[in-house]
């Protein structure tokens, strides 16, 4: 434990060096340091037709054009990789699911290490959907879908098998939206949705509430920020 003289106010703090020293917490707070993330619920078919179904707390959007996005999938304790990063390589494609509060327990359920053969549609006790592009099923439970089609993987090496970990990159060729969810200005209506999130540890979040800031200027707007159709 360190400390941190600034403006004669005294602060503690810890610091380590997570590649060398021993962690000083019981609980690794890298994982609940960078939060909220949003879920990457993953849909995918292998080349055999089996659907796969699987949750993912690295994930995320990397620009909007066009519409890039990432995830990133650990390995097995016996090395294997999963089962969604396998599908989207042989078949190009993988779909997202937005995952909510309505939705929390099958997204849980499916976050189990089911055997390749085992439709987790089924074990999650949801219902799907036809994709229009993708060869793959969405959740027709859920408010939101990316369609998006393989563009390739990064692979790092861990520490151990477990740590080995496969970054996926891919192109979103197509969104679906439900029109119950959208306000009559045009926007998704998040509040309605309550959209969950990670938070490290076993934790999760809820989105229930929003604030707006506007950043001052017309350059906010001009760069795309604001998210309005045409920039």
């Amino acid at each position: 434990m360190s400390k941190i003289i600034y403006n004669t106010l005294e602060y503690k703090s810890m610091h380590y060096d997570p590649r060398n020293d021993q962690r000083p917490l019981p609980y690794d707070p890298f994982k609940s340091c960078t939060v909220p993330r949003p879920i990457g619920w993953l849909s995918s078919v292998s080349l055999q037709g089996v659907h796969n179904l699987a949750p993912y707390s690295q994930w995320q959007n990397l620009t909007f054009d066009p519409p890039l996005v990432m995830f990133a999938a650990n390995g097995y304790p016996d090395g294997r990789r999963k089962d969604t990063v396998v599908n989207a390589e042989q078949t190009g494609w993988f779909v997202w699911n937005m995952a909510t509060w309505d939705l929390r327990h099958a997204v849980n359920r499916s976050a189990q290490a089911f055997a390749p053969e085992v439709d987790e549609f089924k074990e999650a006790g949801i219902t799907s959907a036809a994709c229009v592009d993708a060869p793959c099923l969405r959740v027709a439970e859920s408010p939101c879908h990316f369609e998006c089609r393989y563009l390739s993987t990064q692979r790092f090496p861990g520490n151990s098998y477990v740590g080995n970990v496969d970054v996926v990159f891919g192109e979103v060729v197509r969104i679906h939206v439900d029109d119950a969810v959208v306000t009559d200005e045009g926007k998704i209506n998040i509040p309605q949705v309550k959209p969950i999130a990670r938070m490290g540890y076993y934790d999760y979040a809820v989105i229930e509430n929003v604030f707006e800031m506007r950043i001052p200027g017309e350059q906010a707007a001009a760069d795309g920020l604001e998210g309005r159709s045409g920039s």
